[in-house]
């Protein structure tokens, strides 16, 4: 949040941050928006089973006898979510990734690519509210207690702001080290793969280099998810800490670690399809698209 306000109060450059940015936004606010239309099935399937510890059979049996009706429950949080997370997380690294090499030219560009990132995803977390709001419309507990987002957003009111922030710290860990890993990574990772000069070749190796990330990244913070949607499925009483939730579930889980990453496979196959759908529609908007509206 420093960096950005560095970023936009610097005297000769401020304009010109947020006009090189302006696409970045765009570009993954559009990569959102297609992505979370693609995988809201799957991520409730999974938010299930990190609930309840359920196989995947039971997870889905259990939402198919919900109905249709109950299926896109819940969506329009992950949609706000989302949008304004990847719009934020694409947008504000660009911009704090462009003030950095202004002020630190001669640096390596992990040193300048790392702290952007990061900052990028702390910046990320003013939306906490969204996510909190998305378990419990998930949360088949309170099916019958909040009728829609914005009914479960003014419940929440009566219990304090800081009922909203629930599970801030884990998702300030997740987001920063996730972003910092995925903006060193992603890059590389594409210029592994033979080179392509032809459109639906680069399409098909942004998709592959963002999936392989994606899958590797959710995989890796899983756990941190699993205590994240534990404290932020209760309202009101104390706030335990990351450390206390997750040492409570553990020991409900007989103490065995393979169940702290029970719903993983269906994490890595939602997260190949949803960062392959973010990276790759988010370059064909940023190259094709949005090139000469907002550049």
């Amino acid at each position: 949040m420093v960096l950005m306000v560095m970023a936009l109060q610097c005297p000769t450059d401020n304009a010109v941050y947020t006009d090189r940015s302006r696409r970045e936004f765009a570009s993954g606010g559009g990569a959102a928006l297609i992505n979370v239309l693609v995988t809201f099935p799957i991520a409730k399937v999974m938010f299930r089973q990190t609930i309840h510890g359920m196989r995947l059979s039971a997870a889905a049996s259990m939402i198919r006898d919900e109905g249709w009706r109950h299926l896109y429950r819940g969506v329009l949080p992950p949609l706000l979510q989302k949008f304004s997370t990847v719009t934020i997380m694409f947008g504000t690294y660009s911009l704090y990734f462009h003030y950095l090499t202004d002020m630190f030219p001669n640096t390596r560009s992990v040193m300048r690519t790392t702290p952007a990132a990061m900052a990028a995803g702390m910046t990320e977390a003013i939306f906490v509210p969204l996510e909190r709001v998305q378990v419990l419309l998930q949360h088949h507990r309170y099916h019958k207690q909040f009728r829609n987002t914005f009914h479960a957003l003014y419940s929440l009111s009566a219990h304090g702001a800081r009922e909203y922030y629930r599970g801030l710290t884990p998702i300030l860990v997740r987001n920063s080290l996730s972003n910092a890993l995925f903006f060193n990574l992603r890059g590389p990772i594409k210029q592994l793969l033979p080179p392509s000069t032809t459109y639906l070749g680069n399409f098909a190796y942004d998709f592959v280099s963002g999936a392989l990330l994606g899958a590797f990244l959710s995989t890796l913070f899983f756990p941190v998810n699993v205590v994240k949607n534990r404290m932020q499925s209760a309202i009101g009483g104390p706030f335990h800490s990351p450390s206390h939730i997750f040492l409570l579930i553990f020991r409900e889980r007989d103490k065995n670690p393979a169940t702290m990453f029970r719903g993983v496979h269906l994490n890595y196959t939602r997260a190949l399809l949803s960062w392959g759908i973010i990276n790759s529609t988010y370059e064909v908007l940023h190259s094709y698209v949005f090139v000469n509206r907002l550049s």
